[in-house]
């Protein structure tokens, strides 16, 4: 199928925020990672979140990541 992977890309992005959790002191944040492996490896080729490649089921947002993840969010499913 030929679909636009930067928007798949922004919608998965946006949908990580839903299950972040932000330490105080500590860069970016956490969330959930079973999700779409290409997809993660194109967020991480981008600089928004650490290698997707590790064994712990959460993921790591960097602080842009995080940032973009939000924007989205509020852009995309505020009222």
């Amino acid at each position: 199928m030929n679909f636009n992977k930067d928007k798949v890309d922004d919608m998965t992005l946006a949908l990580i925020f839903l299950g972040t959790s932000k330490t105080p002191g500590i860069p970016g944040a956490r969330a959930w990672g079973g999700l779409n492996p290409q997809t993660l490896e194109r967020l991480h080729q981008k600089g928004l979140i650490e290698d997707p490649k590790q064994k712990a089921t959460s993921l790591h947002l960097t602080e842009e990541g995080y940032a973009r993840s939000k924007q989205l969010f509020e852009e995309y499913f505020s009222k």
